[in-house]
């Protein structure tokens, strides 16, 4: 069993890296940008499109903004990522927004920024996949009406594969990143000429259908109020910015300009798509509802509404099939890829928080592959639990989403306005001082815009279904809080006790007895060998004819150690065993107890089931009990030497050759 699991863990997973290699698992500037950028690349297949469903409760006439807020969305976007290229130059640790927000603003600040984003992380997760699944169903009809079941299986895909390593993650995840750059361009430029150069009719399937506004004769206020919430859905499209700044210590040197420059290229690219795919939606007369069920008017009694990027790829390709399916592969392969993002920014984020004392620490360590196994695993978790309970539906999905990404670049902004100002300070080289103001002034301008973009999300999203992720975030907050102030007084409680060094007066030794048979045996000789004050053999009495068939081999055999039973009238084991151990303490306080108690060593985990159950439950009682000490005596039965073996047989080259030379 032990040689089927590990070879499964290999096959999957692959060989183990030793720790000495993790530099050559840092990323180049061509893989870094799939594995760091795919989320924010991939927000042009479903920000737009909810700018247009927004609008679309007030009717057609509405997505005369559609330009207008896409263009906002753009420049807040440029703001943001000129502001992140300051913070990777002067925070490359890894520690991203949580340590700028620390470090400047304090721990208080600094974990909010960090369940913030620990919050959107998971909601990347399953926003991408769920669009995903929206997309794929647009082309494939089974997936449409299994899309939670598609977006859970390909979670669990993208968990396997981001187990492997992160170097092997951004290879397997580069193609399809830059197929959908490639096709997404294809699909603009193409879609553009044909209209602006070659005058072609280009138009989507339901340019001729008649959007019917849910909300008609919309007040000044309650008109400005959807465009801000269509506003507000757009802004998805920043989402992603923040891993790079996260991921800085996965960049090749020099680290801060590799990201920087990658964080640019990555800004640069989603601007030109998230316009790009706004001005060709309005050309071919693309309509988007948000219940096509009773808004639209014209169509089929089979119609099913497509994604906009599949609408658009349809009009663009007409009479070139093969152009479709692409786009829509493409496109449910960068959705799919873009929660890929989340899987490397959030277990690095978990590991400083964890080093930090703020999460359990077993998120700080790698796994065998040098991934942050057990980060990437509680990630894929709750991801998987957020699919499951919103259906996989994006626009339900969408409302919590971005809360906690404009959370973080609020509070990041502020942090490097004062860092930039503590600096100058003390700073007196001129050539330094204007970099900094100009750095200063980036931040300032990043800070009005994100703030803004935050208050405008927080009004329009927060009765809508923001709140859950308020919600969330207060709730990690807390248990964060917890968790170190937990770490905080058991260290103070190491350090800090003083220990008085007097040595027990007495020891007085106890071995457990069920039969007198070898287990037994090796524990009385082992506890002879420690020399104890005092040695006794306990036996408890839960069948009185066993009972008594023990005490006559006992008097019979040659050994000197009194054999002790303790009455069980309730057939009870670690009940009367405590009761003894107390027993004992009390007459002598100043004595030290130990415990023998003889244990099974089993080689299959079903022996571990039969064997060692008793053992198991008094050795978890026993260690409260203070001034005692418990010791396990391994009796090896022989299926555990075959495991031994298995496992031999199973280990690497250099451990397999050190047994042999120790043995």
């Amino acid at each position: 069993m032990s040689k089927l699991s590990t070879a499964t863990k290999r096959l999957l997973l692959g060989r183990p890296f030793r720790s000495d290699t993790l530099g050559h698992t840092l990323l180049p500037k061509r893989i870094a940008l799939p594995v760091f950028a795919s989320d924010a690349l991939s927000s042009v297949a479903y920000a737009p499109e909810e700018i247009f469903l927004v609008l679309s409760v007030a009717g057609l006439s509405a997505y005369v903004f559609t330009p207008w807020i896409g263009v906002a969305v753009a420049l807040v976007l440029a703001v943001v990522v000129a502001s992140y290229r300051q913070n990777v130059h002067a925070y490359p640790s890894g520690g991203g927004d949580y340590e700028v927000a620390t470090k400047n603003l304090g721990p208080t600040a600094g974990l909010t920024v960090g369940s913030a984003l620990m919050v959107d992380y998971v909601l990347t997760v399953a926003v991408s996949i769920s669009s995903a699944a929206a997309n794929i169903g647009s082309a494939v009809p089974f997936v449409a009406h299994h899309k939670v079941l598609f977006a859970i299986a390909a979670i669990v895909l993208l968990t396997a594969v981001n187990l492997r390593g992160l170097r092997e993650a951004g290879t397997a995840f580069a193609i399809p990143t830059y197929a959908f750059m490639i096709g997404m361009v294809v699909m603009l430029g193409w879609g553009l000429v044909r209209i602006f150069v070659f005058g072609d009719d280009v138009r989507a399937e339901s340019a001729g259908f008649e959007l019917v506004a849910e909300q008609s004769g919309l007040t000044a206020i309650a008109f400005v109020f959807l465009i801000a919430r269509a506003f507000s859905s757009g802004c998805a499209a920043l989402t992603g910015v923040e891993a790079i700044s996260n991921g800085v210590p996965a960049f090749r040197k020099p680290k801060s300009r590799n990201a920087a420059t990658t964080l640019l290229m990555l800004g640069g690219i989603a601007i030109v798509l998230l316009l790009g795919m706004i001005l060709l939606a309005n050309k071919v007369g693309v309509v988007i509802a948000e219940h096509p069920e009773t808004q639209l008017r014209g169509a089929p009694d089979d119609y099913r509404q497509k994604t906009l990027v599949a609408q658009l790829a349809h009009a663009v390709f007409e009479g070139f099939p093969l152009g479709f399916v692409l786009i829509t592969v493409v496109t449910a392969l960068i959705l799919v890829l873009a929660a890929n993002t989340a899987f490397n920014g959030f277990p690095v984020l978990a590991s400083v928080l964890a080093q930090d004392r703020y999460l359990p620490r077993q998120l700080h360590t790698r796994g065998d592959r040098l991934a942050f196994s057990n980060g990437i695993l509680f990630l894929s978790g709750v991801a998987i639990v957020f699919v499951w309970a919103f259906d996989a539906e994006v626009t339900k999905l969408i409302q919590l989403y971005i809360v906690g990404v404009f959370v973080s670049f609020t509070l990041s902004q502020t942090g490097m306005i004062r860092h930039w100002t503590r600096h100058l300070a003390s700073e007196t080289d001129p050539e330094q001082r204007r970099r900094m103001q100009r750095s200063r002034i980036v931040n300032t301008i990043g800070l009005a815009m994100t703030a803004s973009v935050l208050v405008i999300v927080l009004v329009t999203k927060f009765a809508a279904g923001a709140w859950i992720a308020i919600v969330a975030m207060v709730a990690i907050f807390g248990v964060m809080k917890a968790i170190h102030r937990h770490y905080d007084s058991v260290a103070e409680e190491l350090e800090n006790t003083e220990w008085d060094g007097v040595l027990p007066s007495r020891t007085h030794s106890i071995v457990l007895v069920s039969k007198l048979h070898m287990p037994t045996l090796r524990a009385l000789a082992y506890a002879r060998a420690t020399r104890p004050d005092t040695l006794e053999a306990v036996t408890v009495n839960v069948d009185d004819a066993d009972t008594r068939m023990l005490v006559r081999e006992w008097e019979r055999s040659d050994i000197t150690v009194p054999l002790k039973v303790v009455e069980s009238p309730y057939r009870e084991i670690t009940r009367p065993v405590l009761e003894y151990v107390r027993r004992v303490r009390r007459d002598s306080p100043r004595d030290v107890v130990t415990v023998f108690i003889p244990e099974y060593v089993v080689g299959h985990w079903w022996e571990q089931i039969l064997h060692n159950q008793s053992a198991l439950r008094l050795k978890s009682r026993l260690l409260f009990q203070p001034g005692v000490m418990v010791t396990s005596v391994p009796w090896q039965l022989s299926s555990s030497a075959h495991a031994h073996a298995e496992r031999l047989d199973s280990a690497p080259g250099s451990v397999r050759r050190g047994f042999e030379e120790e043995r």
